[in-house]
């Protein structure tokens, strides 16, 4: 997979995105783009985490239902769940129904709790894994994009470190892609110029 076309611009693209429109938008406006927000960087570390063993396009369409069903991703919120509130999460079937990995978001949110209260804050904590800049890659085929590399071994580390759940090496070197610590568009690709300029 090197590039695709989206058929309604002519655009090129990489090619994960397939035909499919809400995928597109995402690939076109979210994916790449630097986030340095706290609380958006803990809701996507989530959504990554839930999944796990699933597609992205998955969880993409159930984004909305899961900004729903977890207080539109408040850490403060969530670190204050208990058995009945994750109890009837596990009965929603808008979004993804796994124990483990929603019990895995109340402690995440903890542990982020912990790190904005004590520091260094959650943004902070990350980006300076990538210097505070994103890291501009210049690859023209999908088979040249690592699962995971020495920097998204080592967030991990810290992160589960930190108390954080669902969040090992190749979790983490998505969610690194997707909040734009990493360029990793085809250079083929239309964003590739553009995804990692947004600023602070």
């Amino acid at each position: 997979m090197t590039e695709g076309k989206f058929e309604n611009d002519g655009l090129k693209r990489c090619a994960w995105p397939g035909q499919d429109p809400l995928y597109v938008n995402y690939h076109d406006t979210e994916w790449g783009v630097p986030e340095y927000d706290d609380r958006a960087l803990y809701e996507k570390l989530i959504l990554d985490g839930f999944q796990a063993g699933l597609s992205w396009i998955t969880i993409l369409r159930k984004r909305d239902n899961f900004r729903r069903a977890f207080d539109n991703f408040d850490p403060a919120k969530i670190a204050r769940y208990n058995k009945r509130k994750t109890d009837a999460l596990m009965q929603d079937a808008g979004i993804v129904r796994n124990q483990a990995k929603i019990d895995g978001a109340v402690l995440s949110a903890r542990a982020w709790l912990d790190v904005m209260e004590k520091g260094p804050g959650f943004s902070k904590l990350l980006w300076d894994f990538v210097d505070g800049k994103p890291k501009i890659n210049h690859f023209r085929a999908r088979s040249q994009v690592p699962a995971e590399t020495p920097i998204s071994r080592a967030m991990s580390k810290e992160l589960l470190g930190r108390g954080f759940k669902f969040c090992g090496p190749t979790i983490v070197y998505a969610f690194m892609q997707a909040v734009g610590m990493v360029n990793d568009h085809m250079v083929t690709c239309h964003r590739h110029p553009e995804a990692g300029k947004r600023k602070r």
